[in-house]
């Protein structure tokens, strides 16, 4: 199973953080871990991880002390799509959306909090295979998360990632 990383030390005076969403436990739901994960393990220039779990409003202190210009938040999302695309999902959409993690808070009411103090946050969702407890990430979803992880350096607007 996936670990969870920590959030002890994270670098605050970056202008970018990623919020990871999710449960390594469950299937494909641990794709934000593995994207926390990934950028713990292997930094990237004025990006910093905080990892949300399943309990992502638990890290909203620590991004308004941030004051970063851009929150880009990853959560395994059922988009209706292939296992593993990748989309930007719009607040709009997030109210109608079944996201797929068990969340203490709906992902709209967090990201509106968001936008009220950052001037960009972006939501990415990626479509699960499965989710269920003690499953393994697909590896659809893996390729997925290394991708985004990959488009961090040069992000501009979506990523280069569709809308839905």
């Amino acid at each position: 199973m996936g670990e969870s990383v920590s959030n002890d030390d994270v670098d605050l005076s970056v202008s970018n953080i990623v919020l990871t969403v999710g449960n390594s436990m469950m299937g494909d739901d641990g794709a934000g871990p593995l994207l926390a994960k990934m950028i713990k393990d292997n930094p990237i220039a004025d990006w910093s991880v905080l990892e949300g779990g399943s309990m992502p409003e638990d890290c909203l202190h620590l991004i308004r002390k941030a004051q970063p210009q851009r929150v880009i938040v990853v959560d395994a999302a059922d988009i209706g799509e292939q296992a593993g695309e990748v989309r930007i999902i719009d607040p709009e959409t997030i109210v109608d959306m079944y996201v797929v993690s068990t969340h203490s808070l709906p992902l709209n009411f967090l990201i509106d909090d968001l936008k009220t103090f950052v001037p960009e946050v972006i939501f990415v969702g990626i479509q699960p295979a499965i989710v269920a407890f003690s499953f393994p990430l697909t590896e659809m979803v893996q390729t997925a998360v290394k991708t985004i992880y990959q488009r961090l350096p040069e992000w501009q607007g979506s990523g280069g990632f569709e809308h839905c």
